[in-house]
């Protein structure tokens, strides 16, 4: 038997992310990060040391100053492609080190 108010359990999560903008941020700083490595694939992922989110800033050590010069020349790009990935613009800067 289906109540009046049913809905969803996608459209329920939706709407309580809708609420909650804390957590809707927080979830998205964490795609942010998740997608560090799932944009670029798997070749970056290796020379990848340590990736942190701190005050919409993505900040991104690598084992490989070639790959470091060559990402920095596409950082506009990088941003965002991140963000699209994040599904809100809450990346503003990348530094890489």
């Amino acid at each position: 038997m289906l109540k009046k108010n049913a809905q969803p359990l996608s459209e329920a999560l939706s709407d309580f992310f809708d609420e909650n903008s804390t957590l809707k941020v927080k979830l998205a700083e964490h795609r942010a990060v998740r997608g560090w490595r799932e944009v670029l694939g798997e070749g970056v992922s290796k020379y990848t040391r340590d990736i942190y989110f701190s005050r919409n800033v993505l900040y991104v050590h690598l084992a490989s100053a070639v790959l470091r010069a060559e990402l920095l020349m596409n950082k506009e790009g990088l941003i965002k492609k991140i963000n699209d990935y994040a599904e809100i613009p809450i990346l503003r800067d990348i530094v890489i080190r």
